[in-house]
Order: C-alpha cells, then sequence, then structure tokens
C-alpha cells in the first residue's frame, strides 16, 4: 500500500472545454512540496476544482501534466492511481448500507487487506479523527454533519495514501462545527503529514488550513502562489489584494500567536490562553473593553499583554 508524503507537481497544466470560449485551467504551474498543505482559493470559476480533479482523472487535461513524485497521472493505471490518492468531499459519500468500519476500509479491502486488520486500521483511525470506537457498528444515517465529515476524513486516509485531494470538505457545515474540525484537521496533519491539495471559496479557511495558497482568477490562471504570510503582506496585484480582503492586515494577526510576542509582568484582567492568535486577543480586548489582557498557560498567569502592544 502507499505510504509517505510525495511532492505534486502542476506543468502548464490545462483544461478547455469543446464549445466553451477560454480554458477552465490555464497552464497552471506549481510545485506542492511534500508533506505540505496548498489551498487552492479563488471566484467562482476559477478552475479550482477542475484542477483538483485533473490530479485524480475524474478529469482528463487537455495539455500540460501532472506529475505525481516524478511520475505522469497520465502514465499511471487509472485504478492504482485513484487507489493511492485520498479523496474527501463536500457531501461527504458514504456508502448509507454499510457501516462505518465497512466505510473505512473500502480502500485496504480493495488491496486485499483481511478483516482482522481492516478491524484495526478502522479503530484506529476512529481515534485519530476523534471519534469513538463505538461508532464503528453504526451507520451514516446515525451520524451528524460533522461526524460523516470526521468518518470521510477517515477513509480518506484509510490507505495511507502519499497525496490527497479535498473538494471543499467542511463548506456545508455550521461555524462552529466548521472550526472544530480545521483545528483537527490542523492536529491531524501534524501527525500524518501527508500532502494535501484543498479547494475553498473562504480566504480565511485558506489562511488558516494552508502551507502555500494558490489564487485562481477567472479562467483559472494563476495570479499568486505564496504562503500566507507573503500574500495577505505583499499582494501580487490589485485583483489579490481585494480578493484577500480590506482587512488584510487583520487577517495577518491570526498568523502569529501570543507566545510569538514578549510579554509584560502577570497583571489582572480578561484571561487568555498563550497558544492564542494575536487577532483573538485583540478581539477578547475588544469585547470587554479591557486595556489588559491576563496571559495564561493551563491555569497559571504567565504574563500579560496591552491592547496597544496587540496593535503594534
Amino acid at each position: 500500500m502507499p505510504g509517505q508524503a510525495a511532492e505534486l507537481v502542476f506543468d502548464e497544466a490545462t483544461k478547455r472545454y469543446e464549445g466553451r470560449d477560454g480554458a477552465a485551467v490555464e497552464r497552471l504551474s506549481l510545485t506542492v512540496a511534500a508533506g505540505e498543505i496548498c489551498v487552492l482559493v479563488g471566484p467562482s470559476g476559477g478552475g479550482k476544482t477542475t484542477a483538483l480533479r485533473l490530479v485524480n482523472r475524474l478529469i482528463e487535461l487537455t495539455s500540460g501534466d501532472i506529475r505525481i513524485d516524478g511520475t505522469s497521472v497520465r502514465e499511471q493505471n487509472l485504478v492504482q492511481l485513484r487507489r493511492g490518492i485520498g479523496y474527501v468531499i463536500q457531501q461527504v459519500g458514504l456508502f448509507p448500507h454499510m457501516t462505518i468500519e465497512a466505510n473505512i476500509g473500502t480502500v485496504p479491502r480493495l488491496y486485499g487487506r483481511p478483516r482482522s486488520w481492516i478491524h484495526t486500521r478502522s479503530q484506529e483511525l476512529l481515534d485519530l479523527v476523534g471519534l469513538d470506537q463505538s461508532y464503528a457498528t453504526r451507520y451514516p444515517a446515525q451520524l451528524s454533519g460533522g461526524e460523516r465529515q470526521r468518518v470521510g476524513l477517515a477513509r480518506a486516509l484509510a490507505g495511507n495514501p502519499p497525496l490527497m485531494l479535498m473538494d471543499e470538505p467542511f463548506g456545508a457545515i455550521d461555524p462552529i462545527v466548521r472550526a472544530r474540525l480545521q483545528d483537527e484537521f490542523l492536529r491531524l496533519q501534524k501527525e500524518v503529514r501527508k500532502t494535501v491539495v484543498f479547494v475553498t471559496h473562504d480566504i480565511d479557511e485558506a489562511i488558516k488550513i494552508g502551507d502555500r495558497i494558490a489564487i485562481l482568477r477567472t479562467g483559472g490562471h494563476l495570479a499568486q502562489f505564496d504562503t500566507p504570510r507573503a500574500i495577505l503582506e505583499k499582494p501580487a496585484d490589485d485583483f489579490v489584494a481585494a480578493f484577500v480582503g480590506r482587512d488584510r492586515a487583520l487577517k495577518a494577526l491570526a498568523l502569529h500567536t501570543l507566545a510569538e510576542l514578549e510579554l509584560g509582568p502577570p497583571a489582572d484582567g480578561p484571561r487568555i490562553p498563550r497558544t492564542s492568535t494575536v487577532r483573538d486577543a485583540l478581539a477578547l480586548a475588544i469585547e470587554k473593553h479591557a486595556q489588559v489582557l491576563a496571559v495564561t498557560d493551563g491555569d497559571a498567569v504567565v504574563g500579560s499583554v496591552t491592547r496597544d502592544a496587540l496593535l503594534s
């Protein structure tokens, strides 16, 4: 079965449809390093999902190439290619007549893994995505939307793929559950270190999730490909600046935590963990009309930070 993360290269990848003016994706070139999360984001018609589906050949290239660890997707057996890629979509797509354990074991079963191995792997993955092992015998209809999304992620990981494609996986979930799933996904990524291509229309999600962000403009043209910090601080052009929003300075505060700041001495004030982002700390200071926040590590106050320091 597949194993470690793989490098993914788009080499002037192009998709055109007959009878349609312009390309859906136009000469897209970028490299996603092994173990990184690349987020594709852009307006409707930017070719985000098309680019994603070119990787596992749900859509075939018109010209150009896409390579996984140096091998063209065009040269690979289609079945083997797709078995080696985890795929997570917004609608999840679990098999309703199968238990959660059977759903998770879909790909390992195709590889001929014995039932005992699949059972153990399913239990491991349920634990990894934060679900109790009792979920193994349930059916998809018995789960909430957020729980089904977790199972979809577990199923995508079951074959230990070097590459994962995620098409707006948290898009149909309420904001609170969505934030929890984002946090869970980032925690999971630290453990499994897969190469991930993640499609979203939400720039805030892209900033939070991505190691690198590819912003596509209408017609599938790459506008900028860089780290979230670089895109927020140095947008390539007016289109990118408008897309990330006028509040990009505030968005940039979400990339820094209080642990990076030089704290003042312990003081009284609303408490906030030192792992919190500067943006969350500033929001709390505004909400509580506080000039000083008490920064905590566990239950202990380890320092303080002023509103002025957060703004600077």
